[in-house]
Formats: structure tokens, C-alpha cells, sequence
């Protein structure tokens, strides 16, 4: 049986792409670490790190065989190691370096194209010259701070941002719903917008005292919309309530671009996500900084 696609699902999260698989009609003929193989062609998921969307299996005699077979596909490549990682380590020191640049925010995501490939056995490599992720195994890694925010929330921010290619401006307007202790807040005011934390718990101290930044007392639920080019979310919060509030914001039409974390307690509700990849303008993703939750991004200019 060929192996069509492959998909990297994120660590722990193995159990719920293949619910989404299933869902979708594709099966996994077996699974290689983190990566599930199919034999049906590759579809978008939201659940993967990575798909890998033209898989070849390539059997390899040597070390020079396996790094010549890749070679003469492309320059750059990418590798997920399991097993075998001498053999692995050699052919990549005759591969063209390929350096795994941490980000600097805000910057967008590498545009160099990028393969993936691995050894299923130590004679047998299976190679993709495209997959879905920039990102070496779909990790966006930044160049953190890890003196200014209060917690790492405000890495979801950056990676939400820079996956739809957009951030916060000097002067704009945002909200921050459940913004409480302010990571999320905190990276907004760096951009030089101006925030309005919403929460009934206090800001710590540094991220209140930040130029551009507002607390107001309250439920991000009650809040009627009001005119803002962003509104943030990072809160706590079933589905289903998350999904009424988005859909009473968009139809107002009183704000730009949305960002929010959709939030997964238990089982994964994959019913309601999807609702939520129904809304025009909608992009659903699992960031890397993502636990067992996604990352709903919208834009009112990409409406028709």
C-alpha cells in the first residue's frame, strides 16, 4: 500500500488528528512517531503540525544514495527523526545546510521552499518535496522575552500573527478579552497599538503601566461591540459561547480582524470547530504554541 500523505500531529495530540482523519474519510496505514501515514491523497488539517502533501518512499543503498536522492529533487530539506539517527545525521551533513532560524516578531514566516523526509527503516527513506508548513516539523520558534510578559501566553499571539501575515499597528485600536495577567495585552502595546484589557481580574502591575494600555472591569460575554480594528481572546471558555460571541462581533461589522483561541475541554468537540471553519473569512489553525486547542483568526476585508 503507497503512502499518499502524511501528517504530523502535534506531541499528545496524536488520538485527535486521527479522529479528524477518520472524520474526514482517510486512514492511517500506521504511524511513524508522530507522523500517520495514508494512503489516500493529502487533505488540509487543522490538527496537523505538518502535512507532508507528496510523499515518495525511495529505497536507499548507502548514505551517499539517500543524500543524492534528495538532491536531486531540490536543495532544502527538512528532517523528523524517530529511529535511525546516525544514518539520518550523515546524509543530512551532505545535504546543503538548511538553518532553522528562530523569528524575531514581528517578521513573516520563511519563504524559502522547504522539504521533509525521513528513514522508516535504515534502507528505505520516504520524502516529500512539499508539505504544508514553512516551519522545520511545523515548529514556529521566535526569539523570546523572558522578562517582559507575564506569562508565555503572548506566544500564541505571535504565531497567530504571523501565520495570517498581519499584527497590530502604531495607533490602532484593540481588545483583549480575558486579558488577565496580560500576555497577550503586554504584546500588543510592544506593536504600539493601543489595548483595552477586558477582565474581571487585575493586569499585573508591569503590563497596566505599559503606554497604550486600558483595564476595564467586565465579562467579555456582556460586552456589547464597539468600534475596534482588533479584537484579541485568549479566554477560558466552552466552544459554543466563544462561537456566539465571534458570530454577534462579525455581524456588527464594528471590527477589523479577530484573533481567539478556541478552547477544547475533554473530548474534542470537532461539531463546533466546525462551525467555526464555516464562518466567511474564517482561518482555522493549530499553532505550535497551541495545546489542546486551536487558533481562529478573521479578517472582514477577505469577505466578498
Amino acid at each position: 500500500m503507497s503512502i499518499e500523505a502524511a501528517y504530523l500531529a502535534p506531541e499528545g495530540l496524536e488520538h485527535v488528528l486521527a479522529e479528524e482523519l477518520a472524520r474526514a474519510g482517510r486512514t492511517i496505514s500506521s504511524w511513524h512517531g508522530r507522523l500517520a501515514l495514508s494512503p489516500e491523497p493529502p487533505m488540509a488539517s487543522l490538527w496537523a503540525l505538518d502535512v507532508w502533501t507528496a510523499p515518495r518512499e525511495i529505497e536507499i543503498t548507502s548514505i551517499k544514495a539517500g543524500s543524492d536522492a534528495l538532491r536531486a529533487m531540490q536543495r532544502n530539506w527538512s528532517s523528523y527523526g524517530v529511529e535511525h539517527h546516525r544514518r539520518m545525521a550523515l546524509i543530512t551533513e551532505r545535504l546543503p545546510p538548511v538553518k532553522a532560524r528562530k523569528l524575531v516578531f514581528p517578521e513573516l514566516p520563511p519563504s524559502a521552499h522547504l522539504g521533509a523526509w525521513t528513514l522508516l527503516a535504515p534502507d528505505w527513506m520516504l520524502a516529500s518535496p512539499t508539505k504544508s508548513s514553512p516551519f522545520v516539523n511545523g515548529e514556529c520558534l521566535f526569539e523570546e522575552d523572558h522578562i517582559g510578559p507575564p506569562s508565555r501566553a503572548y506566544l500564541k499571539l505571535w504565531e497567530a500573527c504571523t501565520r495570517i501575515g498581519a499584527w497590530p499597528q502604531s495607533g490602532q485600536t484593540c481588545l483583549d478579552l480575558g486579558a488577565s495577567p496580560g500576555g497577550w495585552t503586554w504584546a500588543i502595546a510592544k506593536l504600539g497599538a493601543n489595548v483595552t484589557a477586558i477582565d474581571r481580574a487585575p493586569l499585573a502591575d508591569k503590563v497596566a503601566a505599559m503606554p497604550g494600555v486600558t483595564q476595564r472591569q467586565g465579562s467579555a460575554f456582556t460586552l456589547e461591540p464597539e468600534p475596534v480594528d482588533w479584537l484579541f481572546s485568549d479566554i477560558i471558555a466552552y466552544p459554543a459561547p466563544l462561537l456566539e460571541l465571534v458570530e454577534r462581533w462579525i455581524a456588527a461589522g464594528t471590527t477589523g480582524r479577530i484573533v481567539c483561541t478556541i478552547k477544547l475541554q475533554g473530548e474534542t468537540d470537532h461539531d463546533a470547530i466546525a462551525r467555526f471553519v464555516a464562518i466567511p473569512g474564517a482561518k482555522v489553525m493549530h499553532l505550535f504554541h497551541n495545546k489542546h486547542e486551536l487558533t481562529f483568526g478573521w479578517a472582514k476585508d477577505t469577505n466578498p
